[in-house]
């Protein structure tokens, strides 16, 4: 795995201050910018979407295009409810949005920050 060959190359010591001794304004700036507990624990949780193979493959899909729940299933070679079960998470999350066409129900991405963050993790991981 790829994550533990990472590990292998580091040192368990080259992440210590070999003289601790914390810079009172670096850490003042640094305590300004701490959010809330909510907050990274909304934060947290938001991120927790992207864990999952599966629903990184429908945003990575309708990060090209808008589709049906048909397209999605027939593209991922994916059962109706599998899909629809990934789609229910995503839309609660407000990662996806859906509209009804008919009796047809379209999805996208809810707005482009979701595409970005799909793609600049897609881009970190091919550094």
């Amino acid at each position: 795995m790829k994550d533990d060959k990472n590990l292998e190359n580091l040192n368990d010591n080259d992440d210590l201050c070999e003289v601790f001794n914390p810079h009172e304004d670096a850490v003042k700036r640094a305590k300004t910018r701490i959010l809330s507990e909510d907050d990274y624990s909304d934060l947290s949780e938001f991120f927790k979407i992207f864990g999952n193979p599966t629903r990184l493959k429908i945003i990575s899909l309708l990060s090209f295009d808008d589709l049906c729940v048909c397209d999605i299933c027939e593209a991922l070679d994916l059962s109706q409810a599998a899909v629809s079960n990934q789609l229910r998470i995503l839309r609660a999350h407000n990662i996806v949005k859906y509209e009804k066409e008919g009796k047809l129900a379209r999805y996208s991405l809810t707005d482009l920050h979701v595409e970005m963050i799909y793609k600049m993790g897609l881009e970190h991981m091919n550094e």
